[in-house]
């Protein structure tokens, strides 16, 4: 009996190494584009970009004293603006809420989808926190935020004047994402 391994056992002892080599050559890959600036960690693709967002008819937080929202409130506001997915539970939204805020004094309308939230906790939020939101529908089921493809809350989408979707960040906004992201972009869909 030979204890030379069979013929087609050989290319398990094989496998090892060609999973190493290729985890190695994306782990290289990922950072030359680090290094040259195409490759964005945080960037998450969206269908939604270059179209109009997909239909829906969300109810209102009552206790904020704001319309709800829905697909066709989203067309012809006539200038760009935000809809930002967000919770009460979510410990990001509270980074990304004074962005908000600031957004909103400066008259860029920012519309909110509270997501799988319930409607006490939401408005216990935005006494404490401040309501930067001209309308606000409750996603309370997350089926909309299904059909937008949001991975977590917050999420933002930038849209311009006719409702088309041009923008969207995974995770909160931060100072940072204000001055390079949204500033530059709401000037150049305004």
């Amino acid at each position: 009996m030979s204890d030379a391994p069979k013929p087609r056992r050989r290319w398990l002892l094989y496998a090892p190494l060609g999973i190493a080599m290729a985890g190695s050559a994306g782990f290289y890959a990922m950072l030359r584009g680090l290094q040259s600036g195409s490759y964005d960690p945080r960037g998450v693709p969206s269908q939604l970009v270059g179209r109009t967002p997909p239909g829906f008819d969300l109810p209102p937080l009552e206790s904020a004293n704001l319309p709800a929202l829905a697909d066709a409130d989203l067309r012809g506001v006539g200038r760009p603006f935000l809809v930002n997915f967000w919770a009460s539970w979510c410990v990001p939204c509270i980074v990304e809420h004074p962005q908000l805020m600031h957004l909103a004094r400066r008259g860029v309308p920012v519309f909110g989808i509270n997501y799988k939230d319930r409607a006490p906790d939401a408005q216990t939020f935005l006494t404490r926190h401040g309501n930067p939101f001209r309308r606000l529908g409750r996603d309370e089921p997350g089926r909309v935020a299904i059909d937008w493809g949001v991975y977590g809350v917050p999420e933002t989408y930038l849209l311009d004047k006719d409702g088309i979707v041009r923008w969207r960040w995974a995770g909160p906004v931060t100072p940072e994402v204000l001055e390079q992201d949204i500033g530059p972009l709401l000037r150049r869909y305004a």
